[in-house]
């Protein structure tokens, strides 16, 4: 299916081509074709096909059908639907059962969008590479021996064995664009405030947002015009996410800054750096205007990252203590030895690590020494940010300086956060971003390449996104 679009779909099954079911049925075949790669925590088969088989009895009774009908959507375990588990990939949220949908979720189930399971993920969305989480690291299907990237590498190989035809995941700091480029599909990250974060299980609520992976340019903006709009429960999203994202908005030729400094920088591996300048020179400068983008700070960017997402961490996983819900540690003496033994049980190390950072940057004495700078470094960032994007309508620039590692390859703590130094940027100042595939390495892994845009201009990178990506597809 990942040849069809939704569009194409739907015109299959009004024709008689196809059935609702029948797609239900191929995307479920995939999963279990593909079982090996822990992609899936939770496949919700039953539900999947008897929502298939009302959208056909709805088709035949001439009755009018949801934007999304056709549409089978895969959910990160960070993301709450009604009636099933979410876990954030934790021991800590075992059994743990979401009351409500996402705000999200509730739009696309009103859109006659399927849910078909909930994906693996890095614990509370923490991580790179998706091997933190509680159920086991996620395969890339391109080298079972190779990380999907993450910490939406779930959701990114749900797309890239094509078992839905879109993915949510959420991205804080390239969670969704990172692995989608090293799974070789197009992941986006919304602006902040575009789609509502409640439902979402937080890990930095400043810096998080919901985000959509897919084969298709088209696909992901009928999700993101389904999914945006204002909601009474989150007080973060704008009125301006009312606005549809309109592709026909946007001009044929784009003024397109080349971030000179990250196609420069030490980190940045060969393959991917030749093959980035060869679809900058080759293709986009054949359409577009293409200039050099001066930005010199990004050495800035990582410890500003990582101490404000560790601080944020720090208060929002504080709710997690083994008394009102989740996982309880037994044989505790007291109530203080219950929140130890619970916490240290049911969180994994990289969540530790994050929660005694973030703690200890908020503490008196070291607050102003780190939590505070950093707060003044990220307003630095965004003031030098907007004023670059005065000249341009878009920046290009990198998404991981990586290809994909092995799964058993040791990486130290520091190597694992300085792979993510040109995919924070977007979560710092709020902007959206979005990766798009442009090729693979001599052996064979996909390379990606990041497009970043002012708030509330999705358009422009689904627009550069439907012209350039199709090609490179896996």
């Amino acid at each position: 299916m990942k040849d069809l679009t939704l569009e194409e779909i739907r015109h299959k099954v009004e024709t008689g081509e196809l059935t609702f079911v029948q797609v239900a049925e191929y995307y479920l075949a995939q999963i279990d074709a593909h079982a090996d790669l822990n992609v899936y925590i939770e496949v919700w088969q039953e539900d999947c096909l008897a929502q298939a088989k009302a959208l056909d009895a709805k088709l035949a009774a001439g009755q009018s059908l949801g934007a999304l009908a056709g549409a089978f959507i895969s959910v990160k375990d960070v993301i709450c639907v009604a009636g099933r588990s979410v876990t954030g990939g934790s021991k800590i949220l075992q059994s743990y059962k979401s009351p409500f949908d996402a705000t999200a979720i509730e739009r696309i189930k009103e859109a006659d969008g399927i849910l078909i399971g909930r994906t693996n993920c890095d614990e509370f969305a923490m991580g790179s590479d998706n091997r933190n989480s509680y159920y086991g690291p996620v395969k890339n299907m391109i080298g079972q021996d190779k990380v999907p990237g993450g910490s939406s590498g779930g959701s990114a190989v749900s797309v890239q064995i094509d078992s839905c035809l879109v993915a949510l995941g959420s991205d804080t700091g390239g969670s969704v664009r990172q692995p989608a480029a090293l799974t070789g599909v197009i992941g986006l990250k919304p602006t902040y405030g575009r789609i509502s974060r409640y439902g979402l299980l937080a890990y930095a609520s400043s810096f998080d947002q919901i985000g959509l992976i897919g084969h298709n340019a088209s696909d992901i903006l009928a999700v993101l015009n389904v999914a945006k709009n204002t909601c009474a429960n989150d007080g973060t999203v704008s009125e301006m996410s009312n606005n549809p994202v309109d592709l026909e908005e946007v001009g044929e030729k784009l003024k397109l800054g080349i971030m000179a400094s990250a196609f420069e920088h030490e980190s940045i591996n060969e393959e991917i750096k030749e093959k980035s300048l060869e679809f900058i020179e080759g293709q986009l400068a054949v359409n577009h205007d293409i200039s050099p983008a001066s930005f010199d700070y990004l050495d800035y960017v990582i410890p500003t990252y990582y101490i404000l997402t560790s601080a944020e961490a720090s208060a929002n996983l504080s709710r997690y203590d083994g008394i009102r819900y989740g996982y309880r540690a037994e044989n505790s003496e007291s109530l203080d030895e219950l929140y130890c033994n619970s916490r240290t049980e049911g969180f994994g190390p990289e969540v530790k690590r994050r929660i005694i950072t973030g703690t200890y940057v908020l503490s008196s004495g070291y607050h102003d020494a780190y939590y505070k700078k950093a707060q003044k470094a990220r307003r630095f960032l965004v003031n030098t940010f907007e004023a670059l994007m005065e000249e341009y309508d878009a920046i290009i620039a990198p998404i991981t300086p990586k290809l994909p590692w092995g799964i058993e390859e040791e990486i130290s703590t520091v190597d694992l956060y300085l792979s993510d130094i040109f995919s924070v940027l977007p979560n710092i100042i709020g902007y959206p971003a979005i990766s798009i595939p442009i090729g693979h390495s001599k052996e064979g892994y996909p390379i990606g390449i990041q497009i970043i845009t002012k708030s509330w201009n999705e358009n422009k990178l689904l627009k550069l996104a439907k012209e350039f990506s199709l090609e490179h597809q896996l």
